[in-house]
């Protein structure tokens, strides 16, 4: 199937945006007519049939905030007249125009004037603020009513939306997401966001069955809910229960118990935490879980979870905490001290320079006293392995595989973060790789950093990227090391694309480079970026930690 087309240019026609909503409905009723609703193909169907301009107003409508509107505030001249296009959208049932009202819904579509204007007599304090109003007049009001029956002196209408929760489930088929909007059809037609043009199979569908998008929308409200505050064993309890045979929501699943796992240890409710962490294979569970037995002074069955996942750590993270905790907690049990291996030595530049300009970073400061135009610095973090890792690579992580892309606003497969994302294109990867063996890498790089710039990645920073920096780095990168970096990021891409040094150093006359890490005072360490630089020195990349303290100027 052809990937969905977006217009160019949303100034060429005025109903830009209901172009798109209908496209979506095409795609919708195309790839998911299997999973739709009776309600939602209905509404598909009615949809088709409406005037122009009624479906360009409830497109409106469906697009802006909230689901309330007066009619004295919509105003869209290529609908015309409101009270014309409202008429059949008011047949459906799809708006009302006498929905009931709370206090709190009034007051959010009135204007200070019109409230006093409707409820003056109640009110004592002409001065106050809205929100005082509204908790001052609570008590005289706790049946909702039409907007008519609050404002009978408004010369205006109020119309309602009643269909806002199927168009979130239509928008949640065709995004796989609930955090993605309408507005990334514009964002695309202005040209703001580009996006990678990926061929869908039948295949490509992240909800695969009614059971899904159902499932998909539990766990949403129970997102919401846990963020609201709701107790969270009941919570925990509902989304232990659902039952789920798509391994996309599974994830879910697993991210949403996690982070309800961590707010459980956060607040002291250890008892939940261990319970939720013991059952749930989301990344980092296992580890967490050894730390709340520690944290709860269970040793003994901290230190056995600790020595199996020794045994087969899950991530490069989890070996690295595993070597501090579980000395830690042989030694709480009486057994003798262990040992720590000797930190291997890293190349230490101290500097003491002026803070020239305290509203730029201590990176910075060290980039402009360290450059030099035979021996360039740039300050590039994780933005240029991740770059010319994703720049290489462009056709393997775009690859239409099944599971990996459902829409065509995605900047990256679904499953970037999976176990399993190297294995499923391992062949794919080892065709990009052969070209760091035989030069070919330098050409594939520079070309698709002409032919795909701007265009939506998980691995390039374009915006740090400039072509002067990408020749500087071929030249001066050897292929064996690209080849270490990028098969590290293979390893764990959500632990690994991060803590790189902040800066390179080139050499292009004798095609060389250093990396530095830079900390300023008071600054250390962090876990990722001790593992950057074993890696680094196990590989023998050069890299230095640069340490610096500020001196007044003049000194």
């Amino acid at each position: 199937m052809a990937p969905l087309s977006v217009t160019n240019n949303p100034l060429d026609d005025p109903f830009y945006y209901l172009n798109n909503f209908q496209q979506v409905l095409a795609w919708l009723a195309t790839r998911y007519a299997d999973v739709l609703s009776p309600e939602e193909q209905r509404f598909i169907d009615e949809f088709a049939s409406l005037p122009r301009a009624s479906q360009g107003l409830l497109v409106r409508m469906v697009m802006r905030k909230g689901l309330h509107f007066r009619q004295s505030k919509l105003h869209y001249p290529e609908i015309g007249d409101i009270g014309s296009a409202i008429e059949p959208l008011l047949a459906r049932g799809w708006v009302e125009d006498q929905a009931p009202l709370g206090l709190g819904e009034l007051f959010e579509v009135l204007l200070k004037q019109e409230i006093i204007l409707c409820l003056g007599h109640l009110i004592e304090h002409p001065k106050a603020t809205k929100g005082q109003w509204l908790e001052s007049l609570q008590d005289h009001f706790n049946q909702p009513q039409p907007f008519r029956s609050w404002c009978p002196r408004l010369e205006d209408r109020l119309f309602s939306l009643t269909i806002m929760n199927l168009c979130d489930r239509l928008r949640l088929l065709f995004f796989g997401n609930l955090y993605q909007d309408w507005s990334e059809f514009v964002l695309a037609d202005l040209g703001i966001f580009t996006y990678e043009t990926v061929e869908f199979s039948a295949q490509s569908r992240g909800l695969r069955s009614r059971q899904d998008v159902d499932a998909c929308l539990f766990l949403h409200e129970c997102q919401q809910r846990f963020e609201a505050g709701e107790p969270l064993e009941e919570i925990v309890a509902q989304v232990h229960a659902l039952s789920l045979d798509n391994p996309w929501l599974e994830r879910r699943r697993g991210k949403l118990l996690f982070q309800i796992g961590q707010h459980a240890e956060r607040i002291g409710d250890f008892t939940l935490a261990l319970r939720i962490y013991q059952d749930c294979n989301y990344p980092g569970a296992r580890l967490r879980m050894i730390r709340v037995l520690e944290r709860i002074g269970e040793y003994a069955q901290a230190l056995e979870w600790g020595e199996a996942a020794a045994q087969s750590p899950q991530s490069a993270a989890e070996t690295q905490a595993l070597l501090r905790i579980l000395p830690r907690l042989r030694r709480k049990l009486g057994g003798p001290p262990v040992p720590r291996p000797l930190a291997r030595k890293v190349e230490r530049l101290d500097l003491h320079l002026p803070r020239v300009d305290p509203a730029l970073s201590v990176e910075y400061h060290v980039q402009a006293h360290l450059h030099d135009e035979t021996a360039p610095v740039h300050y590039v973090e994780n933005s240029l392995i991740n770059s010319l890792f994703g720049l290489l690579c462009w056709p393997v992580i775009f690859a239409p595989l099944p599971g990996a892309f459902f829409h065509p606003f995605q900047r990256g497969p679904v499953d970037l973060l999976n176990e399993d994302f190297h294995h499923r294109r391992a062949e794919l990867f080892a065709a990009c790789f052969a070209q760091l063996d035989d030069g070919r890498y330098r050409d594939t790089i520079v070309r698709r950093y002409t032919e795909k710039w701007g265009v939506q990645s998980p691995f390039v920073f374009w915006g740090a990227l400039s072509e002067e920096l990408l020749h500087q780095a071929l030249d001066c990168l050897p292929a064996e090391h690209l080849k270490h970096w990028f098969s590290r990021l293979l390893l764990d891409i959500k632990a690994n694309r991060a803590g790189m040094p902040d800066l390179i150093q080139f050499w292009p006359q004798h095609k060389t480079y250093r990396m530095i890490e830079v900390k300023g005072p008071g600054d250390r360490l962090q876990d990722n970026q001790l593992r950057w630089l074993e890696f680094c020195h196990e590989h023998q990349m050069p890299v230095a930690v640069c340490y610096v303290q500020w001196v007044e100027q003049g000194a």
